[in-house]
C-alpha cells in the first residue's frame, strides 16, 4: 500500500477556487489509478473524480463536472484536483486514493481502492 498525503484544503468563499494535491511517499503515481473522494459531515463518502493509470482517462461525478479538473504530474509525483466555482455543498473532507488498476466504470467506487490518504478539509462559505 502507498502512503498518500493530501494538501491544499482550506476555507474559501463561494465561487472561489482551490487546488488539492496528492503525493505518495517514496513513489511516483504514474502507474496508479488515482481518485478523489469526499465526505461531508453526516454523509457517505462519495467519489469526486478519478484518473486512470492506463491512459489517464478521467471521470467526474455529475456534481463537479465542468468545475473540477483532475490531473497528473509525474515529474512532481502528484495528482491534483483543481476546483473552481466552489459551492457550500462542496464542503467536505477530501481524500485521495490509489490502486494499481480500476476500470473507468468503477473508478468512483471507494471499495476499489487499497491506499488512502488522511484527508484535507475544504470549507466553502456562502
Amino acid at each position: 500500500q502507498l502512503q498518500l498525503v493530501e494538501s491544499g484544503g482550506g476555507l474559501v468563499q463561494s465561487g472561489g477556487s482551490l487546488r488539492l494535491s496528492c503525493v505518495a511517499s517514496g513513489f511516483t503515481l504514474d502507474y496508479y489509478s488515482i481518485a478523489w473522494f469526499r465526505q461531508a459531515p453526516g454523509k457517505e463518502r462519495e467519489g469526486v473524480s478519478c484518473i486512470n493509470a492506463a491512459d489517464d482517462t478521467t471521470v467526474y461525478a455529475e456534481a463537479v463536472k465542468d468545475r473540477f479538473i483532475i490531473s497528473r504530474d509525474n515529474t512532481k509525483k502528484g495528482v491534483y484536483l483543481q476546483m473552481h466555482s466552489l459551492k457550500p455543498e462542496d464542503t467536505a473532507d477530501y481524500y485521495c486514493a490509489a490502486v494499481d488498476f480500476v476500470s473507468s466504470s468503477k473508478c468512483l467506487m471507494a471499495s476499489e481502492y487499497d491506499s488512502w490518504g488522511q484527508g484535507t478539509q475544504v470549507t466553502v462559505s456562502s
